[in-house]
């Protein structure tokens, strides 16, 4: 083979890896799309009268889940099975964005952490890598983080929403995720740099509650909360 061959050859073998990173970019660049509608719906329960309509905005956004799992389908079929970490980068972020999204449905449904099952089940991939496309470790970590960022928003707004139990139920939730977090040796240096941020959200919500406390808010938390969440 002359060395032009060789090198024909190889442009070949470039064209098609480029040909596949680009049908990948289309498949994610939907699911972005998905992903910032679930977003814009969720981001209602910030709102004046959202904590009335949680369980709407839950359902709706379930419903989303259901193009998700299409797009997620479809995206599969773009590269081959054996090689999910040549390509990960390309979909690495929105599926931690998915994760996020799921894991704060999950919250304001059951104000409980929803698992990585559970997350791979919503979005209809594995959680076992050795079964194809499957939902990375510490890509659900990534998203978990996300939503401690967002329960510290949501805690700050539930006061102003006259909701004063809400934020005492998300300290207690917050603390635990960061003892969770605290048995963990994490070795990911992005992953670790996120979980730092987490000490930032936990004094965020403690402050709230300090806050409720001083006002002798708290009191009326603690008397209405066995009452509807």
């Amino acid at each position: 083979m002359s060395v032009s061959d060789m090198f024909i050859a190889l442009q070949g073998v470039l064209t098609a890896d480029q040909d596949i990173r680009e049908e990948i970019r289309k498949e994610v660049q939907a699911l972005e799309q998905t992903a910032r509608e679930i977003l814009t719906l969720l981001q209602g329960v910030h709102q004046g009268a959202g904590f009335q309509h949680i369980p709407k905005k839950c359902q709706k956004a379930r419903e989303h889940f259901g193009t998700v799992r299409t797009q997620l389908e479809s995206l599969k079929t773009k590269f081959p099975a054996d090689q999910y970490y040549r390509f990960h980068e390309h979909w690495r972020f929105v599926l931690q964005r998915l994760v996020f999204l799921a894991a704060f449905v999950v919250y304001l449904e059951s104000e409980t952490l929803v698992t990585r099952e559970a997350v791979a089940e919503i979005l209809g991939i594995e959680a076992d890598r050795e079964r194809g496309f499957h939902l990375d470790i510490e890509d659900y970590l990534s998203g978990v983080l996300t939503l401690a960022s967002e329960l510290a928003r949501l805690a700050v707004n539930s006061v102003t929403a006259g909701d004063y139990s809400r934020p005492l139920r998300i300290s207690t939730f917050i603390n635990e995720l960061d003892s969770g977090f605290r048995l963990l040796n994490l070795k990911n240096d992005s992953l670790r740099k996120r979980y730092d941020g987490l000490k930032y959200d936990v004094k965020k919500i403690e402050e709230v509650v300090y806050d409720l406390s001083i006002r002798g808010l708290n009191k009326e938390a603690t008397v209405g909360a066995g009452g509807e969440k």
